[in-house]
């Protein structure tokens, strides 16, 4: 894992750079199903681990896209902390892509670059490229342009 510890009024000056690396998260069966069970989504690709294994063109049950894209939160918060912000909030997404399935038993984590800073009443808007990596992945599982506000 890689962080970075920043300011608010440091944060501009760190903008097309890399903030950091989460550690690995394992994708477990028991999250997967706790996750279908949060959302309703119980696709046989998610949740039958026997059907999935023989009728899935993935070898077996994969992560929900959501569900990947959810850990972002957890992940992003490991790789970059602004030490004099009193609270941040979850602004929205730009653009979200899934150009790989994420099977059961991977292991992810997320590097994050800070693309853009703008000022705004009381704080900043930040956009973050967020990459989640499988290991020993060929390609990405998750790119997203997150933007969150930081405030004073």
């Amino acid at each position: 894992m890689t962080s970075t510890t920043t300011t608010i009024a440091e944060l501009p000056s760190l903008k097309g750079q890399e903030l950091g690396t989460s550690d690995w998260y394992e994708v477990t069966q028991e999250a997967v199903n706790l996750f279908a069970d949060a959302t309703g989504d119980h696709q046989w690709i998610h949740v039958d681990v026997e059907r999935a294994k023989a009728e899935s063109p993935f070898g077996g049950p994969i992560a929900h896209g959501y569900m990947t894209l959810s850990l972002l939160v957890p992940l992003v918060s490991q790789t970059y902390t602004v030490t004099d912000a009193k609270m941040g909030v979850n602004y929205g997404l730009n653009k979200v892509r899934f150009p790989a399935p994420v099977p059961v038993g991977s292991k992810v984590r997320a590097r994050v670059t800070l693309k853009d800073v703008e000022e705004i009443a009381g704080g900043l808007q930040n956009t973050v490229t967020v990459t989640i990596e499988r290991e020993g992945g060929d390609k990405p599982v998750c790119i997203a342009e997150w933007v969150t506000r930081t405030y004073a």
